[in-house]
């Protein structure tokens, strides 16, 4: 199911917040992080996780990871990483949607207000498009998280 409130049809797709299910549980995506922020009543200096489809989109992004971590980065899936205060996670959509294909990053959040479970009727007042497959939007666990630099690995979730 796709919702549109416009008829612009996609033509500013990189302001809109769309809900769907992310790689870990059901989540807010965009490109408008302060879109986010006013919708989760979070302050807008803390940061959001930026969600790359693939790792060219990671590098061109200038996020460089210690060489004795790549491997790992790489090879852990469900996993948030955080390289010099910039948190971010790889996560190929299994959607074959053409809307988040287009889009090579987007913040991503959980879908919910602000310590409170996942809530479908306000998601779907927040959200501007959302994106569902016949498994339908679930809340499940969010992704472990890691800071990482040269020498050591720190789980923080």
């Amino acid at each position: 199911m796709v919702k549109f409130d416009s008829t612009s049809r996609l033509f500013s797709i990189r302001t809109k917040v769309i809900l769907t299910q992310t790689d870990t549980t059901v989540g807010f995506l965009s490109q408008n992080g302060t879109k986010l922020s006013q919708i989760k009543s979070r302050s807008s200096e803390k940061p959001f996780i930026k969600v790359y489809i693939n790792f060219k989109a990671l590098k061109d992004d200038n996020i460089r990871i210690p060489n004795s971590k790549k491997n790992l980065v790489r090879r852990i899936k469900k996993t948030t990483f955080i390289v010099k205060n910039r948190s971010f996670r790889v996560a190929q959509t299994k959607l074959h949607s053409a809307i988040l294909r287009e889009l090579t990053w987007n913040y991503s959040t959980s879908a919910n207000e602000n310590t409170k479970d996942f809530s479908r009727i306000f998601c779907e007042e927040k959200a501007d498009i959302i994106i569902e497959d016949k498994n339908r939007l679930f809340q499940n666990d969010a992704s472990k998280l890691y800071k990482i630099n040269n020498k050591q690995i720190e789980r923080l979730r």
